[in-house]
Formats: C-alpha cells, sequence, structure tokens
C-alpha cells in the first residue's frame, strides 16, 4: 500500500546571488511556491520603429533589436510557524527576519565597498566606481534559471512574537530578466539566457508541430455537428 510519504516532493522556486567572495550570503528558497507568476514581454523594436509611436521608415516596423525585455511579478509568502515545526531553531529565534534580510541585501551594496568608497572620496579621489551588484539567478524549476536584476518589492509583515520579531510576512517581488542583450558576452548570465532561448524554441517547435492536428480535431467536430443538424 501506497502511503502519503510516496507522493514526490515538488521543487522550490528561488532567488540565488551568485557572489564569488560571499556564495550563501543571499540564497532564498522560496518556503511555498506561488500559485501563480505573471510574466510580461515587449517586443525590443529596432530604434526608431516602436509601432505604438508610429515612428521609423516602414521596411524595419518588423525588425527586432534583441531578446524581448521581460518583467516577472510574484508574491512570495513566509511563515516562522511552519519552519519552527520543521525543527529550524533560526526560525523560533528570528522569525522570518533572515529570510527578509536575504532578499534585502540582494538591493544593497555591500556595506565594506562603502566604506572603501568612503575613504577614497575623503583622500580626494575624484571618480568613485559603483559597485557591481551579485550575478541574480531566478531558478524555477530545471528548465527555467534565468539572470534578473530584483527591480524592488514590497513587504507585508503580518505577525510579531512578544519582541516584535516578524514570523509571517508576503512579499511582492518585480524581476526584471536580463537577456544577452542587456549583458556582454563575457557575463555568465548572457550564456543562460542562451540555453533557455534555445530550449524555448525546441519547444515552440513541438507546440507548431501539434497545432494542425488540434486543427484538424476541429475541424473534424464542426463538419460532424454541421452533418448531425
Amino acid at each position: 500500500m501506497t502511503g502519503v510519504t510516496d507522493a514526490p516532493r515538488a521543487l522550490r522556486g528561488a532567488l540565488v546571488a551568485v557572489d564569488e567572495n560571499n556564495p550563501v550570503a543571499s540564497t532564498v528558497v522560496f518556503q511555498y511556491n506561488p500559485d501563480e507568476m505573471t510574466r510580461r514581454l515587449r517586443a525590443r523594436s529596432a530604434a526608431g520603429t516602436d509601432v505604438d509611436t508610429n515612428g521609423g521608415a516602414r521596411d524595419e516596423a518588423l525588425r527586432l533589436d534583441g531578446a524581448p525585455i521581460e518583467t516577472i511579478s510574484l508574491a512570495v509568502e513566509l511563515d516562522a510557524n511552519d519552519r519552527a515545526a520543521a525543527e529550524d531553531p533560526a526560525a523560533a529565534l528570528l522569525g522570518v527576519y533572515p529570510q527578509l534580510s536575504a532578499l534585502e541585501m540582494m538591493l544593497y551594496p555591500k556595506s565594506a565597498a562603502v566604506l572603501a568608497n568612503d575613504a577614497l572620496e575623503l583622500l580626494g579621489t575624484i571618480e568613485l566606481v559603483p559597485q557591481q551588484a551579485p550575478l541574480t539567478l531566478f531558478v524555477w524549476g530545471p528548465g527555467r534559471v534565468l539572470p534578473v536584476r530584483l527591480s524592488g518589492f514590497s513587504i507585508a509583515e503580518q505577525a510579531y512574537d512578544a519582541d516584535l520579531t516578524p514570523l509571517r510576512a508576503r512579499v511582492d517581488l518585480e524581476l526584471r530578466v536580463l537577456s544577452y542583450s542587456d549583458l556582454p558576452v563575457t557575463d555568465p548570465g548572457y550564456h543562460l539566457f542562451l540555453v533557455h532561448q534555445v530550449a524555448k524554441e525546441a519547444l515552440a517547435v513541438l507546440g507548431s508541430v501539434s497545432a494542425p492536428l488540434r486543427l484538424g480535431a476541429l475541424a473534424a467536430g464542426v463538419s460532424t455537428a454541421g452533418a448531425a443538424r
């Protein structure tokens, strides 16, 4: 007899900031997978050929200047009570604050870099180079590992303990997918996105091959219904 424990466990989505100097600093595995995710794609038209502005030459209207601009919106739920039930000592003591901090640090420059720039400024350095953020990956199953920039997010803290430690929170994430149109060819994210597109092209072929079969079945159904009348 097969028990409930034999059911396959669903993979967890995650955000991973790849930082060679601190590889475990910003890794957030979603406690629960969101029920839905909104993806928005906008064509990256050649300069001056945006159909929304009616600009550009007519023979340039269908030219693409690169991969589409894609944004992803999703909500992540965090609950320290469930983590504590799974015998996570950090959850019992700190609630969901560590997970929130890991997300927030993806938007912060490193404090060491801030102090170094302050010292250079005091020494009279004219030009200070902004810190390079680590490559952030949105992991949504083995078929989607995408380089992204965390555009921003809102946090709704929903419950606290006696020390005002957040115990439950909802985080609404806004991600901007980074393609080969955004990254230099030397960046690992460039090649990750290219692999993602090749896989998507293969899926598109499968979808296109099956489309005539569905159209044929639909036409046959219409003909049968007409004959029945």
